[in-house]
């Protein structure tokens, strides 16, 4: 029987039909050989934007874009391989505290990575911060890092998921990103192509976050969870707040520096560390380490209090070329040339923050990229000094902003200004966690 053309696939989806998985092979391998040109993928993008896709064919386009690259095979690394995944916020660090701390509780940690495009970096950027740090490494450089060290977070080689890479970047300039099938084939599709048994998916619910509602947040992750399983991964979501930023520190390397203190011990958010402390229990417990949350809890405590989870970051660093020493000495960091205290503007309390906009202020100081091909100052950022239901004074630090020109502070004290919300009474924090 002949195939279908492209232009058939396009009509069957933009009439609203289904399509078979070989139909969705073919558009979908066809793509990533170079065969389907951009403007065709570009048509049925929309189509199935505009039109949905049912629940086999997003388990198809999951499976195809799995398929159209390299799957790495981790199976010769002991254990239950572990992923952490968020769909993004502002002052997500969790990541940078979980990794290590999974993997001071003898859990291997192998997590493909992205790059921000907006508020601040993504967590590539946040590492490559760090010097010497290489986040570009070969699939198998890749495994020889979860293996031997234990963590490994790195880029999103070319011949892992090529399928993703490219409709992602299609997606991104035709406005057809908001598309729950298409979120979770691309997110599900990178995790099952690198290689980790179990994932965890962080999806974060508030102003700062892609999700804005509770309603949509449960939408996605039941799809994330039914479709992993579909292609045999253990899938679990976690739904935690983004109506203001999760840790205190919003930049690159003032994140990293953050992270060290919450592992050292030191102060750091206390949103950050529950959260962090939370999720890395889970993982635990998808490993197998623990049969209950209240144990796997204590055994990451554990690895707070010991240091384990701070060697265990050492260790990392070194092995993907970072200079470990930041992790006894932060202040080796890149730093802004620049810092400007922020005041509040009135007696009261902080009532909340629009999280976005916080983000968009450290973009605006320097800690983000409008376009792609923009570089990023791994210096800039923020670091609040205040959460919501704190009382505060007018004059009082409510944050110190970090960036390369009196420009740029100017541009980023405005924006912030604008994100705070004050009150006049008392005003209770939003959970840290909805499901």
């Amino acid at each position: 029987m002949t195939a279908p053309t492209i232009e058939r696939l396009i009509e069957i989806k933009r009439d609203g039909g289904s399509h078979t998985p070989a139909e969705i092979d073919q558009l979908v391998l066809g793509f990533a050989s170079g065969d389907v040109p951009d403007y065709q993928m570009s048509a049925w993008l929309m189509a199935a934007y505009l039109n949905g896709l049912d629940a086999d064919e997003t388990v198809w386009l999951t499976d195809a874009m799995v398929r159209s690259g390299r799957v790495v095979d981790l199976s010769a690394i002991p254990g239950v391989k572990v992923d952490k995944h968020s769909t993004g916020g502002v002052a997500d660090t969790a990541t940078l505290v979980i990794a290590p701390l999974v993997a001071a509780c003898g859990v291997p940690v192998a997590k493909m990575s992205g790059r921000g495009l907006g508020h601040t970096g993504g967590t590539l950027d946040k590492l490559e911060s760090i010097p010497g740090f290489r986040v570009e490494l070969s699939a198998d450089e890749f495994i020889a890092c979860v293996r031997d060290v234990g963590v490994a977070v790195v880029a999103q080689t070319p011949e892992i998921d090529p399928a993703d890479k490219k409709m992602y970047a299609l997606r991104d300039v035709t406005a057809t990103v908001p598309s729950i099938p298409l979120i979770v084939a691309s997110i599900i599709s990178k995790k099952v192509a690198g290689g980790a048994d179990a994932i965890l998916i962080d999806v974060k619910v508030g102003s700062g976050a892609f999700m804005r509602t509770l309603e949509q947040a449960r939408a996605l992750a039941a799809e994330l969870v039914r479709v992993g399983h579909a292609l045999g991964r253990d899938v679990a979501c976690e739904l935690t707040d983004m109506n203001q930023p999760l840790g205190m520190a919003v930049g690159n390397a003032l994140e990293v520096a953050e992270a060290i203190r919450l592992l050292s011990g030191q102060s750091a958010s206390h949103a950050l560390r529950e959260v962090a402390r939370m999720s890395a229990a889970r993982l635990l417990v998808m490993a197998g380490k623990a049969s209950e949350l209240d144990d796997a809890a204590a055994m990451v405590d554990e690895a707070l209090s010991s240091g384990a989870a701070l060697e265990a970051m050492r260790r990392w660093f070194a092995a993907q070329g970072g200079d470990p020493a930041v992790v006894d000495d932060p202040s080796l960091l890149p730093r802004a040339a620049m810092t400007r205290e922020v005041l509040a503007e009135r007696d009261g309390y902080i009532a909340g923050f629009e999280a976005a906009e916080v983000g968009r202020a450290a973009m605006l100081a320097g800690a983000g990229r409008r376009t792609l091909d923009e570089s990023i100052d791994p210096g800039a950022g923020l670091v609040l000094a205040v959460r919501t239901g704190d009382r505060v004074e007018k004059g009082h630090r409510v944050a110190t902003l970090h960036g390369a020109t009196a420009d740029r502070l100017d541009a980023a004290e405005e924006c912030l200004t604008r994100a705070i919300r004050y009150a006049g009474g008392p005003v209770l924090s939003p959970p840290l966690f909805y499901d």
